[in-house]
């Protein structure tokens, strides 16, 4: 599930490598070499455990790991350990649908609504969303609903049950078809409509069409009954211990656990090989080059090119050989994978990890495919790391001054200011790429002080202008990963009343706390889901949408490949003299409405409507002791004045902490769930 949230945004990307690691002559034999690299994502880069596997003609020519399943136990992995494999389950009911195209039970180019009679929205645009938008996302929706989706020990099928009555209330961002940009939720839909077509639950019919005939026993959803023993543990800093079970419950887009040799074997689908399960002609089809039916950036070597399911139907590097390479990649919170196929040459890796990215496990799957065909004398050399140097800058063409203006993405809006051929930008990629200058270098293109980045303006059919970003990325010890990508929107002036512009000023900084989100949430380790910061970026203008009316926002930007991806509008309402904000469906209470929890002894009880209680953390309790009775359904989590999580009673089982003065304590559980607590 790509950029779930912010603190784990480089995770989502699915960013894919540009050159390889193995570059130098090295006598070693192949499986030594792919070791060492493996040991590079565990020692330097946060990842407990690695499992890979390549299958080629058939065979698992090379399956092996490095790391621990379980740290305190120094328990290795196994080819039959487990782990969770995020987004790349998409390639399950991506092909759970083809199955059904073949039986003539779903024709990709008719209406959802054939399909799904009860989807409905408030946009009369959903009635041309077809199954094949949902598969090469192009089909207009915001993108996802993460409300209770990510639970550890609970498979609560809540975000799933009630999608589509949350899709009844809300809008598209663009026209159906128009373009394609990630979309989790399309995936979801995916799955309803398995369902509905079939008769079975999507579990069933994974088990039934997929798992029996591959023989694949380590496949699962968090519904089937398996040995949970079999998972390779997860960690997070914050938690001393391994966290408990991961359960992605949109299984449709996030949701399954595998092994890599697996996934390899589940491979064989995917390009046409067992004809028992899908037909060559389905599984070609779902390599189309859909991204380019709609708007896109021109570069073709990229590490997106979205077909039916896939991330990447002209994966770079491999296109510079001649090679088609097709990829998905996945992330959950902890669990991270990858799975590059080489159809024309009957070859394909799997990689899963515990901690780390999919970006790594990506970079890593690339090199070691190249190391793999160079073996077997299919390309006789591996092309170096493309290298940069710092720009000369040159005389900018005046027209280029026009650029200049307010631009948005998903979450904030910028000015940029084109002046003396520079300008500046914030950071990419959750800080890959950092804040800086950019100077003009001809060709129409702005540069980094190393060279490694190119900015340019790119004005598209539909009206828009973007600014485009070519991002060459550098991670010692694995190699060179390059990407493509819109990622700033123009915007027009959007002038405010005094009234309207009054009642943004004041919630301008301000912080709303997530009520919704069951305690069983990993959320709850991630503090920049549960918490929003309203940010009034530029008049007319807050966290990237566009204000309407005194508590109204929308989505401000159409942008196409990820940067416009879980796109979301503001709504805020007041109750009893509190001010609540409304995203996807979920609540938020103002940090104005918290009030400091009491010293000593008290007793607090879960609403009736089951919502979280949030407390501030005042200097009457600070550094104090806190010890909480914590009934069997619920839970608690703390968090230091910088919103660093100090404790999440879920994971780490404790129920006393010292509070940091500054911080916030929430609660939550079962309505009715009484809570007793102790401040000394």
């Amino acid at each position: 599930m790509k950029k779930i949230i912010a603190v784990f945004i480089s995770a989502m990307l699915f960013v894919l490598p540009m050159t390889n690691a193995f570059a130098q002559d090295n006598p070693k034999p192949i499986k030594e070499k792919v070791r060492n690299l493996a040991s590079e994502l565990v020692s330097k880069y946060g990842v407990s455990g690695v499992q890979y596997a390549i299958m080629d003609h058939g065979n698992i020519v090379l399956s092996d790991s490095v790391g621990v399943k379980n740290k305190a136990t120094n328990e290795p992995i196994t080819n039959d350990t487990m782990f969770g494999i995020g987004s790349t389950s998409k390639m399950f009911v991506s092909a759970a649908t083809m199955i059904l195209v073949d039986a003539h039970k779903v024709d990709i180019d008719q209406p959802l609504t054939t399909y799904i009679k009860d989807f409905t929205m408030a946009d009369e645009r959903y009635k041309k969303i077809t199954p094949r938008m949902l598969l090469n996302h192009s089909s207009g929706l915001y993108g996802a609903h993460y409300k209770n989706s990510m639970l550890v020990n609970d498979n609560d099928t809540e975000n799933h049950d009630k999608l589509l009555l949350r899709l009844q209330s809300e809008t598209l961002k663009s026209n159906p078809g128009e373009y394609s940009v990630y979309s989790n939720d399309s995936f979801q839909l995916l799955e309803i409509l398995v369902e509905r077509v079939s008769g079975l639950s999507y579990t069933e019919f994974l088990a039934k069409h997929v798992s029996a005939p591959l023989g694949l026993n380590s496949t699962k959803t968090p519904l089937d009954q398996f040995d949970r023993q079999k998972l390779s543990k997860t960690y997070f800093p914050a938690i001393e211990g391994a966290l408990p079970v991961e359960n992605a419950n949109v299984i449709g887009t996030g949701g399954l656990y595998s092994t890599a040799e697996e996934l390899t074997q589940f491979a064989e689908v995917l390009t046409g090989n067992r004809t028992d399960i899908l037909s060559e002609q389905s599984a070609k089809s779902m390599q189309s080059h859909e991204y380019r039916k709609g708007i896109w950036v021109s570069e073709e070597t990229n590490s997106f090119n979205y077909g039916l399911g896939w991330d990447a139907v002209r994966l770079a590097p491999f296109s510079d050989y001649g090679i088609t390479a097709l990829s998905k990649g996945g992330d959950t919170v902890l669990y991270h994978s990858v799975l590059i196929t080489l159809p024309e040459h009957h070859i394909s890796m799997a990689v899963l990890s515990s901690g780390g990215s999919s970006i790594l496990d990506s970079i890593f799957a690339s090199n070691v495919l190249l190391e793999h065909l160079k073996d077997k004398g299919i390309i006789k050399d591996i092309l170096p790391d493309k290298t940069f140097e710092s720009p000369v800058k040159v005389e900018m063409p005046s027209d280029l001054l026009s650029y200049s203006g307010l631009y948005g993405t998903v979450g904030t809006t910028i000015n940029v200011e084109i002046k003396n051929g520079e300008f500046e930008l914030p950071a990419f990629l959750d800080g890959l790429v950092p804040a800086q200058k950019y100077v003009y270098a001809g060709n129409g293109a702005f540069k980094s002080s190393d060279g490694s980045v190119a900015i340019s303006f790119d004005k598209q059919k539909n009206g828009k202008t973007y600014i485009k970003a070519n991002f060459y990325l550098n991670f010692p010890g694995l190699g060179q990963m390059v990407m493509v990508n819109y990622e700033y929107q123009k915007l027009d002036a959007n002038p405010l009343n005094t009234t309207v512009k009054k009642a943004w000023e004041h919630r301008n900084g301000k912080n709303y706390y997530a009520l919704d989100e069951k305690i069983s949430s990993i959320f709850y380790l991630a503090p920049s889901f549960i918490t929003k910061k309203i940010s009034v970026d530029h008049e007319g203008y807050a966290s990237g949408t566009k204000i309407v009316d005194e508590n109204k926002a929308v989505n401000a930007v159409e942008i196409p490949v990820m940067s416009g991806r879980d796109a979301f509008d503001l709504n805020f309402t007041t109750k009893d003299g509190s001010e609540y904000l409304t995203i996807d469906g979920q609540s938020y209470i103002s940090e104005d409405a918290i009030k400091p929890i009491l010293g000593g002894k008290s007793q607090y009880t879960i609403p009736s409507n089951g919502q979280a209680t949030w407390f501030k953390i005042d200097k009457n309790a600070a550094h104090k002791t806190m010890t909480v009775d914590v009934p069997t359904s619920g839970g608690f989590a703390v968090y230091d004045e910088n919103g660093a999580v100090v404790d999440f009673s879920t994971a780490s089982h404790n129920n006393s902490v010292v509070l940091p003065q500054g911080g916030l304590i929430v609660l939550g559980g079962k309505a009715g769930d009484g809570f007793k607590i102790n401040i000394n």
